[in-house]
């Protein structure tokens, strides 16, 4: 993979994240954090496990292997999962830049959470969370049906290319 179709996947990433987020804002807290049985618990601790996921590998990218995941219930509301997703966003994409097109073939060690020592190339492990995300953000798009909401717009690939596309047109004829 190449350090632009890197970026793309990453503008996918956090694209697809902001529109599951759009459309769990209208929940109420308990539609938020009904239990539904399916990976996890709820829609919160669906998405908050999206979320933790992806501050672990951080993490173990800047050095550091965590050995639990961030619980579910430590997290309120959307509004507050939003800002701190954010932030992270901004720590992942400052990460991106710094290793530039070279750094993203380079191996990093780290921990299982289990302690095992493992080591994997760095565009593979950010290829890794955006796949995780977009597995859980359709479960959590079934869980939004389940209980009466309406899901998120379409977060499929192809829905965020052609959106890239037209917005690149209008800002060529502007």
């Amino acid at each position: 993979m190449n350090y632009q179709d890197l970026r793309s996947l990453l503008d996918y990433h956090y694209w697809a994240r902001d529109r599951i987020l759009d459309a769990l804002e209208p929940l109420t807290a308990e539609q938020f954090t009904r239990p539904l049985n399916s990976s996890f618990q709820s829609i919160r601790d669906t998405i908050v496990h999206v979320f933790a996921a992806e501050l672990l590998w951080y993490s173990r990218w800047r050095g550091n292997s965590p050995k639990a995941l961030l619980p579910g219930d430590t997290v309120s509301d959307v509004a507050t999962l939003r800002a701190r997703w954010n932030e992270v966003e901004r720590d992942v994409r400052e990460l991106v830049n710094e290793l530039g097109p070279e750094g993203i073939a380079r191996s990093l060690d780290y921990q299982h959470m289990s302690g095992q020592p493992d080591s994997s190339v760095f565009w593979h492990m950010l290829q890794h969370v955006v796949n995780h995300a977009s597995y859980h953000r359709g479960q959590v798009t079934t869980m939004l049906r389940q209980i009466g909401a309406a899901p998120a717009k379409s977060m499929d690939l192809i829905a965020f290319y052609r959106e890239k596309k037209s917005t690149l047109k209008k800002q060529q004829t502007a």
